[in-house]
């Protein structure tokens, strides 16, 4: 059963404070989240650029000598 026991007006003041804290920080801790998040899908984004531009240096060797093949059968 809760009990009637009268709480100390400085623990109510020093949970109100805390409280008033948590409650003006959330807006600003929210934006920094979704800073951080933003950058890393940059950071995705541009390192699957980069891995997908390697892939593309490494078949186009064979493409262009499949095209000059092609281009000498046909001669």
């Amino acid at each position: 059963m809760a009990s009637n026991d009268v709480v100390n007006a400085q623990i109510v003041d020093a949970m109100s404070t805390v409280n008033t804290g948590v409650v003006g920080d959330a807006p600003s801790i929210a934006v920094g989240t979704l800073y951080q998040s933003l950058a890393h899908a940059s950071g995705i984004a541009m390192l699957n650029a980069t891995a997908n531009q390697q892939n593309l240096n490494q078949l186009n060797p064979a493409i262009v000598s499949q095209a000059v093949a092609k281009i000498n059968s046909e001669s």
